[in-house]
């Protein structure tokens, strides 16, 4: 395989020499990939027959477009760490090979010569005895002279630093972020099941304190009971509707349905009228389908209030490895992230899961914002 390896660098470096020409940038860029791709064969050897653990280093992923994709084939540093194994592995398996070739290849041919040394019996023996010697050192030997092998594997195939650090960081945000969404939701569902039970069932009692004071008459003081009724009954349907703000605040009940569900009743809700076209191949986790709401309600607000639009529309698809949010309204224009502090929020919310929001809104109109989202938190 090191052989096979180098014959392919010495190719590589062949197209390279190449690359002047129009033909001989796309060979390069396909040629380093390849060797990201010998990588992997080596990482799956490593585990099977070294019993290494090698973290996988991260996935290709081109830029859009084919000048994307050259740019990102030829700047890939995991690519470039494969091809400079495949020089390095070189050395080291004539190392390996020559340590496992010469022990347990001399070992058993050292071992038996007392039947064909042609010299005395002791010397016979004496050489039987260090081809002895020999097998029960080839092991150890073997495995010494895999190190550099077990060095390259590690250090050129596996997960860099920075990189192994990067992934380390990303799962513990996905964590957070989905712990984060699981105890809003346990908040939310405590709220909605006990204290908005509670002020339900007490607004109730008062409607029917009021019900029966309103037919006892005419005393002083019952006028003043039926004020102080009055009064706490009204003040515990202002708690419940502030309480229910609160609840679409922390998760929208609409969510538990899928976010498709959620934006249409967005849409029925808006100010504007409001077309909706929802293309998912899979639903996204909790987190960013919170997130595309939050958003997607925060824009439609802004258009009715600001923009003076008279219709929008909502564009929610799958895209690459994510999704892409896009709401449109036919308003002045003019939105810019320094102006106000409402797109700035959205830009923070999405940032915490790796997103990207973009403004598209030159003066007169059409306003266009888009919003990617990872299919992972």
């Amino acid at each position: 395989m090191a052989a096979a390896g180098l014959a392919y660098l010495l190719l590589l470096v062949a197209t390279g020499l190449s690359a002047a020409t129009v033909a001989g940038v796309p060979m390069l860029a396909v040629g380093v990939l390849g060797a990201r791709r010998l990588g992997a064969a080596d990482r799956r050897l490593a585990r099977a027959l070294l019993r290494m653990r090698v973290a996988e280093p991260p996935p290709f992923r081109p830029r859009p477009g084919l000048a994307g994709w050259l740019g990102s084939a030829l700047g890939d540093a995991v690519a470039w760490r494969a091809v400079a194994y495949r020089l390095a592995k070189v050395p080291a398996a004539i190392l390996a090979c020559a340590t496992a070739v010469g022990l347990w290849g001399g070992g058993p041919i050292l071992l038996a010569c007392p039947a064909w040394w042609a010299g005395s019996w002791a010397q016979g023996l004496a050489m039987s005895a260090a081809g002895a010697a020999l097998l029960l050192l080839a092991p150890w030997a073997v495995h010494l002279a895999l190190a550099p092998e077990r060095l390259l594997v590690r250090t050129l195939l596996g997960q860099s630093g920075a990189a192994a650090r990067i992934s380390e960081l990303e799962t513990t945000r996905a964590q957070a972020v989905a712990e984060s969404a699981a105890t809003l939701r346990g908040i939310e569902r405590d709220l909605h099941d006990g204290t908005q039970a509670h002020l339900v069932a007490l607004a109730m009692g008062l409607s029917m304190a009021k019900e029966e004071l309103a037919e006892a008459g005419g005393d002083e003081r019952l006028d003043r009971t039926r004020h102080l009724v009055g009064v706490a009954h009204r003040n515990a349907k202002q708690a419940l509707a502030e309480l229910r703000d609160l609840l679409t605040g922390i998760h929208p009940a609409a969510l538990d349905q899928g976010l498709e569900t959620a934006l249409g009743t967005l849409a029925a809700g808006s100010a504007l009228p409001v077309a909706l076209r929802v293309d998912l191949a899979d639903r996204p986790p909790a987190a960013v389908e919170t997130i595309a709401y939050f958003c997607t309600a925060e824009l439609l607000a802004n258009a009715a209030r600001h923009s003076g639009a008279r219709r929008a529309a909502i564009e929610l698809a799958s895209h690459g490895d994510g999704l892409r949010l896009r709401v449109r309204d036919d308003g002045a224009g003019g939105a810019a992230m320094g102006r106000g502090t409402g797109l700035r929020g959205l830009a923070d919310r999405v940032r915490v899961v790796d997103g990207t929001l973009e403004i598209d809104s030159p003066p007169g109109g059409p306003t266009v914002v888009t919003v990617n989202l990872p299919a992972r938190a």
